[in-house]
């Protein structure tokens, strides 16, 4: 496994990169994120049709309203239900969306040690002249 910033390898298991300290558990928690948005998804498409179906039904035959009435609350039903379901499909694709742009850059290669690469010459950093020269 590979850091996302750097690309160094890294242990299984971490919470943070060892190199540049980046925070390795944002990728399994927008997965968690995209589960429980699918699953929201679902069951309120599955209960939004049972309220829907369930309270026509009940309308005619417990309250005896007239079909103008329990159209009426049909409509209304599929209005509110429609809008939580896009709601939440599009939260889902901006935590996709957001998968994507994280790794659509160019592909990153792990860096190779530096026996392979040769030493690199090491300076010392020009020092900072004082404030009152």
């Amino acid at each position: 496994m590979y850091c996302s910033t750097c690309a160094t390898p890294v242990a299984p298991g971490l919470s943070f990169c060892n190199r540049c300290g980046a925070s390795l558990k944002e990728a399994e928690s927008s997965k968690s994120v995209g589960a429980y948005l699918i699953s929201a998804i679902t069951t309120i498409g599955i209960a939004g049709l049972g309220v829907l179906f369930g309270g026509a039904i009940a309308l005619k035959n417990g309250a005896q309203l007239r079909d103008d009435l329990i159209g009426m609350f049909m409509f209304m039903t599929f209005l509110l239900v429609g809008f939580v379901e896009l709601f939440l499909c599009l939260q889902l694709s901006r935590v996709i969306s957001g998968k994507t742009k994280r790794s659509s850059g160019p592909p990153q290669t792990p860096p190779q040690p530096t026996e392979l690469r040769g030493s690199q010459p090491r300076g010392l950093p020009e020092p900072l002249p004082s404030i009152t020269e």
